[in-house]
C-alpha cells in the first residue's frame, strides 16, 4: 500500500506525514546525540556526515526507482543533483554572513540546524504554491524559465559582493524592532538591562533564512523542469538541504578550491532556463538533462582544481607585497 502511495500521481497525506517525520526523527538524532555539545565541525566529521546524508538520499532514491520505475527514479535523482548543486552558492553566501557576524565555528552548526529546520518549511510552501500554479497554469513555466535566464546571466556576469550587517536591510529592520546585543554563548535571545533583546547570533540565523528563502526562488522553479510531481520536487528538495550543514563546513575549510563553480551554476541555470521556453516546441530528455548537469558541474570543478594552485600563488604573492 505505501509503495502504490509512492508511485500514485495524486501522493495521499500520509506519505507526506511519513516523510516528513522520518525526517524531524533524523534530525532531532542529529542533534540531541550526535551534536549535543557545541563544537567546532573538523572537516572530517564534516565528510563522514555529508557521505552518511548522501546515502540516505541515495537509499530513497534506489526505492523510487525499484517501486516507481526508471523515469521517476531519473527525475528524483536529476532534481537532488540540482538542488545540491544550487545550494553550493547559497553556502557562499552564508560564509561571507558568518564572516561578517564574527560567528565562532563552534556555534555555526546551531544557526545551521535552526536555519534548515526554517529552510524546510518554507520550501514545502513554495512548492506547494508552485505545484498549485504549475497544475492549473501551463503558461507558469513560461515565467519560471525567464526567471532562470535571468538569473543565471546575472550569476555568471555579476561580481562576489562582501556581505555587510551595516548596509542590510534585514539587520536594520531587526534592530529597529528589538534591541540587539553580542553573543551570549549559544543563545538567540537574552534580556539587557531587564529588557528583551536578541543575539548577533539570531540576526545571523535570520539573514540565513532569508537568503534560503531568496535562493529557494532559483532552485524550486528549475526542478519543476525536471518534474511536476510534487512529492518528488519536495524529497529532492529535503535531501538535498540536509546534507547542507555538512556540506558547509567542507566548503567553509576549502572554499577556495570552488572559484568556478559559480560559473558552472550560472550555465546550468540558462540551460533550464532555455529547457523550459523551448518545452512546447522540442521535449529535452531527462538523460540529456542530467547528462548536461552533471557534465558542467564536473568541468567546473576539474576546472577549479586546476586554478586553484595558481590562486594560491598570486594570494601569497601579494601577501608578501602588503607586508
Amino acid at each position: 500500500m505505501a509503495f502504490e502511495a509512492l508511485c500514485a500521481s495524486s501522493h495521499p497525506w500520509y506519505l507526506w506525514v511519513g516523510f516528513v517525520a522520518l525526517v524531524l526523527a533524523f534530525l532531532a538524532i542529529d542533534l540531541g546525540v550526535f551534536h549535543r555539545k557545541t563544537h567546532a565541525v573538523s572537516i572530517k566529521e564534516a565528510l563522514t556526515w555529508a557521505i552518511v546524508w548522501f546515502a540516505a538520499a541515495m537509499v530513497f532514491n534506489a526505492l523510487v526507482w525499484w517501486q516507481c520505475g526508471a523515469q521517476m527514479g531519473l527525475e528524483f535523482f536529476t532534481g537532488y543533483i540540482i538542488e545540491k548543486s544550487l545550494s553550493v552558492d547559497n553556502l557562499f553566501v552564508i560564509l561571507l554572513v558568518f564572516t561578517a557576524f564574527g560567528i565562532p565555528a563552534r556555534l555555526q552548526h546551531r544557526v545551521l540546524f535552526w536555519g534548515i529546520m526554517g529552510a524546510l518549511v518554507m520550501r514545502g510552501v513554495l512548492i506547494g504554491i508552485g505545484a498549485a500554479l504549475v497544475a492549473r497554469f501551463d503558461w507558469v513555466f513560461y515565467i519560471f524559465g525567464a526567471f532562470l535566464l535571468w538569473t543565471g546571466a546575472k550569476m555568471l556576469f555579476q561580481k562576489e559582493e562582501k556581505f555587510n550587517p551595516d548596509e542590510s536591510w534585514i539587520v536594520r529592520s531587526i534592530r529597529k524592532v528589538v534591541p540587539v546585543t553580542g553573543l551570549k554563548g549559544e543563545r538567540f535571545f537574552t534580556r539587557e538591562r531587564g529588557a528583551f533583546a536578541v543575539t548577533v547570533l539570531f540576526v545571523a540565523l535570520v539573514v540565513v533564512e532569508f537568503t534560503d528563502l531568496v535562493f529557494a526562488f532559483d532552485s524550486i522553479p528549475a526542478i519543476f523542469a525536471i518534474t511536476g510531481d510534487p512529492f518528488i520536487v519536495f524529497t529532492s528538495n529535503v535531501f538535498a538541504i540536509l546534507g547542507l550543514r555538512s556540506l558547509y563546513f567542507v566548503i567553509a575549510k576549502a572554499h577556495d578550491m570552488f572559484s568556478h563553480l559559480k560559473t558552472g551554476l550560472a550555465f546550468i541555470l540558462l540551460f533550464i532556463g532555455a529547457k523550459l521556453m523551448v518545452k512546447d516546441i522540442y521535449h529535452v530528455d531527462i538523460f540529456v538533462s542530467l547528462g548536461i548537469v552533471l557534465g558542467v558541474l564536473a568541468l567546473s570543478i576539474i576546472a577549479s582544481v586546476f586554478h586553484f594552485p595558481r590562486m594560491s600563488k598570486e594570494k601569497q604573492v601579494k601577501t608578501r607585497k602588503r607586508r
